[in-house]
């Protein structure tokens, strides 16, 4: 180590840096300013820009006049400093000016730039802009909070790509699978029922989960007038919206404000906002940002120097490496400042290790104490991290601020995400009721759950309830309905319905954070398609006629949501509340009961849950009078509710919830 800070103190000395690479055996070894602040420093008398690229021959700065075409109208060569960050600050009022980094090594010129810390690109991301971003605020920006939380199981989050919402022809949207449509007011779909916005609040869910809207490669800015879809997992830009659910991509400013805007306005209809964000990998790998700065730096790779694949996707960086801890902790920092957003969840947060997600974790309270941070527990394919290092599920009692997703609930509730024919709790699989058990205390120790029987976990994995998100399907795979037709063949629509509901029902009535896919409410469908991720908006679009033909299925739903949000019962805030007041019942093949006693903090002081899974109804035996409060279709509001006493026919597949005063 020693030896080489010396042969860089000397170069610079020598002041040669711009001719001679300085060379590392490991990446260890490279200086690493964790403390230095790498973002563009705008103001109207001057701007600096810098780079970190210890390894680099030389560095030139690009000045443009467009976001896109054209030659550089000035070219600057940066200084170097002792710790591998290359710098220029340039004098007078730059707002408005597009510009690129370049990096000669071993005497090439990599391709042009923006730079990992870009707040503002020109069309396709290719020039990043200096921008005054005050000016891209909107009115009573600085003013306006966002969504209040105690717990984060206080939050019911409704999963939503901005394209599919609004962007069938029915949707009313005057600016259909832009930011702002997605937040248009007012919107009518078929026979004048609400759409977009207005659904959504209706529906009471708390938080909306936007898929990747950061800049990502896939989607061709240029070409909007034809139809292309990408769920957004290729990431390109990880500090500035994509531009496509912009008005007009090709001015940098006008996708920040209008992002702000589609906020402000979720806000305002007291919704919170939650940015899906993909650290783990790049979109692209030789040519991605990073290693047009930095080159193998921020990705990992295996002892022999091949490039290691965790995230299927071609490429997996290496949250350990402290620049790379450094961008993630700052861009997540970023979002939640300049955004004012309420949530990160980290795609295959599994890649990532434990010390990454804490700081993450750590960071983000301290800015806004009501943010949520949730991911995917788990890897899609090996990794030279270590297991213990990994953020995985099964380490999570390590991150103790950090969610994840529970797919012992999920599977337990449908059956196997890949198995076409495995079936689950709501559509007939025997010996599932410890894995529904398990997702309803919140993957937590509970000593009446047998972990052995539990399908995928054989132990707890939480520390507190909330920290499992409880759902049953989301953007991946098929849709809940669609794996339900597929997994019983002979199943009748009715049947099917039935099934949608009670699985649902048993998401937002278990204590961990619910979650809901956007469109599950009206029986959303991918006509059967597995992984949509690129497929044509006609898969993957919500059809609103759905809402005006399963209008019951909705108003179920709407049930749920106000059923959970006005009962703490269903959200207790701690294990040891669970473990005191949740007992278990009656359990047998197709059946799940438990009781909530007094204690929980809510104004019914006992309550009885029935899930019934079976095909045919059940007679549950009761000892002593309670009130009724969901029988299969039916919800009954407490001056409507009947009295029952001895016992309770619970219909076929349906849950049933009684309580007492």
């Amino acid at each position: 180590m020693k030896k080489f800070a010396k042969i860089l103190i000397l170069c610079l000395i020598l002041n040669s840096c711009k001719e001679k690479q300085v060379s590392y055996t490991s990446y260890s070894d490279y200086p690493e300013p964790i403390n230095a602040n790498l973002w563009l420093d705008y103001s109207k008398k001057a701007t600096e820009f810098k780079i970190w690229s210890p390894t680099t021959e030389s560095v030139k700065l690009n000045l443009y006049k467009e976001g896109f075409n054209g030659k550089p109208f000035e070219t600057y060569e940066m200084k170097v400093d002792s710790e591998g960050i290359w710098s220029i600050k340039l004098e007078g009022d730059l707002n408005g000016t597009y510009y690129t980094y370049q990096v000669k090594i071993n005497d090439s010129w990599l391709e042009e730039t923006p730079g990992i810390y870009a707040q503002a690109v020109g069309v396709n991301g290719k020039r990043a802009m200096v921008l005054d971003l005050d000016s891209t605020n909107p009115d009573n920006w600085e003013n306006h909070k966002g969504i209040k939380l105690k717990y984060p199981n206080e939050a019911i989050i409704y999963e939503l790509h901005i394209r599919d919402v609004t962007i069938h022809p029915e949707s009313g949207s005057s600016m259909p699978g832009k930011y702002l449509g997605l937040v248009e007011e007012g919107t009518k779909g078929p026979e004048d029922i609400e759409t977009g916005i207005d659904h959504i609040k209706d529906l009471g869910v708390t938080h909306v989960h936007l898929l990747p809207t950061y800049d990502h490669y896939s989607i061709d800015e240029t070409k909007l007038d034809s139809a292309q879809f990408n769920w957004g997992y290729d990431p390109q830009n990880y500090n500035v919206p994509e531009g496509s659910f912009s008005s007009n991509p090709f001015k940098a400013e006008v996708r920040i404000k209008e992002f702000k805007e589609m906020i402000k306005t979720f806000h305002d209809n007291g919704i919170g906002v939650i940015l899906d964000v993909v650290y783990n990998h790049t979109g692209r790998t030789e040519n991605s940002n990073f290693n047009l700065e930095n080159p193998n730096y921020y990705y990992r790779h295996w002892e022999d120097g091949n490039p290691s694949d965790a995230s299927a996707c071609g490429n997996e960086t290496s949250s350990e490496n402290a620049m790379m801890r450094k961008f993630i902790v700052e861009s997540v920092a970023y979002w939640a400042k300049e955004y004012h957003l309420d949530g990160f969840r980290f795609d295959l947060m599994g890649i990532h290790d434990i010390k990454t997600m804490n700081q993450v974790s750590k960071t983000l309270k301290t800015i806004n104490p009501n943010i949520i941070i949730y991911g995917e527990g788990w890897t899609a394919g090996d990794s030279p991290l270590p297991v213990e290092q990994r953020a995985l599920k099964q380490n999570m009692k390590q991150i103790p601020q950090v969610l994840a997703f529970s797919d012992d609930i999920r599977d337990g509730i449908k059956g196997h995400w890949e198995d076409d024919e495995n079936t689950g709790f709501v559509s007939g699989s025997k010996d599932t009721e410890e894995s529904i058990k398990f997702g309803v205390v919140g993957a937590i120790d509970h000593p009446q759950i047998d972990y052995q029987k539990v399908n995928y976990s054989k132990a707890s994995w939480t520390n507190e309830p909330w920290q499992a998100i409880s759902y049953v399907s989301c953007h991946d795979n098929h849709t809940l309905y669609d794996k339900l037709k597929i997994s019983v063949k002979d199943a009748d629509e009715n049947t099917l319905i039935q099934m949608d509901k009670l699985a649902n029902a048993i998401v937002l009535t278990s204590q961990g954070t619910a979650f809901i896919h956007a469109g599950s409410e009206m029986l959303r469908t991918k006509y059967g398609e597995h992984n949509s991720y690129n497929l044509p908006d006609t898969i993957n679009r919500i059809d609103w006629n759905w809402k005006v033909k399963h209008q019951d299925v909705v108003n179920y739903y709407k049930n749920l949501i106000k059923l959970r949000k006005e009962h703490p019962a269903f959200r207790m805030t701690s294990a040891e509340k669970v473990r005191k007041y949740l007992e278990f019942k009656t359990i047998e093949d197709g059946l799940v009961s438990y009781q909530i006693n007094n204690g929980s903090g809510d104004t019914w002081k006992k309550i009885l849950v029935i899930y019934n899974a079976k095909n045919e109804s059940f007679n549950y035996h009761l000892e002593g009078t309670w009130k009724l409060a969901v029988l299969g279709e039916t919800f009954y509001s407490e001056q409507e509710s009947k009295t029952i006493s001895n016992s309770i026919e619970v219909p076929k597949i349906s849950m049933a919830i009684i309580y007492k005063d």
